[in-house]
């Protein structure tokens, strides 16, 4: 069988007929129509009912054209693995990442970029990032519990998060000695959470809490609990940074929360080659202690 015109046949039914499949693959329409009318003189059946005004799928030609769809598709990404594996990465690798990752990516990806100079990498920085991949970005990094999807999860790690508070707040509303006690004060909430678990002495623990002040972004939330404005769950190289620096101190430092730390790639979709390089030298990275979790990656 000739592949060129199974592919013409898949053109015309993916396109809607003889005059759309030429104008896309800049033939002239004769030319179509004698190729798809070979292929089923070669094949021995009807493929398409031809009128006037359409052309539409027989009982055979519907069954052929689904395999030949998928033979071609697969065809054409062997196609793009072996160009790819034969050249230089290039090219722009797109990525969202939640910004308390942000103080450590710049190193992470440092010797990537020398490594390969010819890649560039746009960064955004979100917790959406699973909502983005495959229309606005190439890869994501999602921190927790991942939605039902079509994405291919690559797990590297857990990003621990664990209680901060301002020397000021503090002094002037108390320190909490026990878990039960913050719920008589103020938090600092990421994302309008209304009750933190964490991993203590007795397993994991659940608390309400309250406060005035929201954000969806992790460094807002460490620079509001600097301001004295509550305690805050805070990544733990978030919130260490500012200890040492005097500006937090950590709060009852038994209990952290876990989450889990994920690189997501389109499932469906041939990976290139230079957003693969980046999603295996991010495993690595990000898992070698960037997110400092309480009982490693």
């Amino acid at each position: 069988m000739d592949l060129n015109r199974a592919s013409t046949f898949v053109r015309v039914v993916e396109t809607g007929g003889f005059t759309r499949a030429a104008e896309a693959l800049k033939l002239p329409p004769s030319s179509i129509s004698r190729s798809v009318a070979r292929l089923e003189e070669e094949l021995g059946v009807t493929l398409l009912e031809r009128t006037t005004r359409k052309v539409s799928l027989t009982d055979a030609g519907r069954a052929f054209f689904e395999r030949a769809r998928e033979a071609i598709a697969g065809l054409e990404q062997a196609n793009a693995l072996a160009l790819d594996a034969a050249l230089e990465a290039h090219g722009t690798v797109r990525m969202a990442v939640p910004a308390e990752l942000a103080p450590t990516l710049a190193d992470a990806l440092a010797p990537f970029l020398a490594a390969h100079p010819r890649i560039r990498v746009e960064t955004t920085f979100t917790v959406h990032g699973a909502e983005l991949v495959g229309e606005l970005v190439d890869l994501a990094v999602a921190i927790g519990k991942l939605p039902d999807s079509s994405l291919t999860s690559r797990r590297i790690g857990t990003a621990a998060h664990r209680l901060y508070a301002a020397p000021a707040y503090l002094e002037a509303r108390g320190r909490p000695r026990k878990l039960a006690d913050l719920a008589r004060h103020d938090a600092v909430l990421f994302g309008g959470e209304a009750r933190w678990d964490l991993v203590g002495p007795h397993g994991v623990e659940r608390v309400a809490v309250r406060g005035r002040v929201v954000g969806d972004h992790a460094i807002f939330v460490a620079n509001a609990a600097a301001a004295g404005l509550g305690i805050a769950l805070l990544p733990a190289f978030l919130g260490d940074d500012r200890a040492a620096r005097g500006l937090l101190q950590p709060v009852l430092p038994r209990y952290a929360s876990e989450a889990p730390l994920h690189l997501l790639t389109h499932g469906g979709r041939h990976v290139p080659r230079r957003v693969a390089l980046l999603r295996d030298h991010l495993s690595r990275a990000l898992a070698t202690g960037c997110t400092e979790p309480p009982r490693g990656c």
